[in-house]
């Protein structure tokens, strides 16, 4: 199974002291990278969750978010008495340079180290937090998957397409060629004054029957529909690789382009090329 590079998981659970909520959320990027926004106290867990995100993704921007939020207990709403005693000794400090009024209690309660912390940053928080980020990472591989299931889908449909239209393509060239040599026919009757040389009309439909051949180009969309689909199938981490068969088959919808001399070859082209750019914007998300 493929997956998806975009996906959002949230949890949330109970610890002494508080609550934790977590939230992770991913988005394509070129490479596996990891980036948070936690309380500094939690820091310390930073690399545990970058190693456990590795070990489950390879490719994709992923954002974690950690939010404590205290339950007011009698320990949560003790003050730290270092912390109080040196926020007056400042206080007193500025008051004797500056005529400006004390701080509230809302206010020194909200100061930098005043209020314990202890509950966010004990060690039976830190674990409870790693387990909560370890089921976060289960349900963002699952929304990865689904994601990915979807895309999968999608490029499978467009592939039935393009069959479609590389069926379309084969038989035209005999009709082209047809046509061609009955135009020349003509134009070298009228050049000459009478009848055409049948070899010259010979050399010259060969040549152009050479110049629109298109078999070559119509056999490698056809191998490259079935990588696509046996890559899709195989699953793991196939974004690049798929990225390059979407530069493969485009460069042969190029050539169909070029050797196109009807307008029914040309629309083909045309039509083939937006689908391998639908697919194309589709993989970028794919891990």
């Amino acid at each position: 199974m493929i997956t998806s590079m975009t996906g959002f998981a949230a949890v949330s659970g109970e610890v002494p002291g508080g609550r934790f909520a977590l939230e992770l959320k991913t988005v394509n990027h070129r490479y596996l990278e990891f980036q948070t926004r936690m309380p500094e106290d939690l820091r310390s867990l930073e690399q545990s969750m970058r190693e456990l995100i590795a070990a489950k993704l390879t490719r994709g921007k992923v954002e974690c978010r950690v939010t404590f939020t205290p339950v007011a207990t009698r320990d949560s709403l003790k003050p730290n008495e270092e912390a109080l005693t040196a926020l007056a000794d400042t206080q007193n400090q500025i008051l004797t340079k500056f005529d400006a009024g004390r701080l509230s209690v809302w206010e020194i309660m909200h100061a930098p180290g005043v209020m314990s912390a202890e509950a966010m940053g004990s060690d039976a928080a830190k674990e409870a937090l790693i387990v909560l980020f370890k089921s976060a990472v289960v349900d963002l591989n699952a929304t990865r998957a689904r994601e990915g299931e979807k895309l999968a889908a999608m490029i499978d449909l467009r592939l039935d397409s393009i069959e479609v239209l590389v069926k379309q393509v084969t038989p035209l060239i005999p009709d082209m060629v047809t046509a061609y040599q009955e135009k020349l026919a003509l134009k070298l009757a009228e050049a000459m004054a009478g009848s055409a040389s049948d070899e010259r009309l010979k050399q010259e439909v060969v040549l152009f029957a050479s110049r629109i051949d298109v078999s070559e180009e119509l056999n490698r969309l056809t191998a490259h529909i079935s990588e696509v689909r046996r890559v899709l199938k195989s699953g793991g981490a196939v974004g690049k690789r798929l990225d390059f068969l979407m530069q493969e088959l485009n460069r042969e919808a190029n050539t169909l382009g070029s050797k196109s001399v009807s307008v029914e070859s040309t629309k083909v082209a045309v039509e083939l090329k937006v689908l391998i750019e639908q697919m194309r914007e589709q993989i970028q998300n794919i891990e």
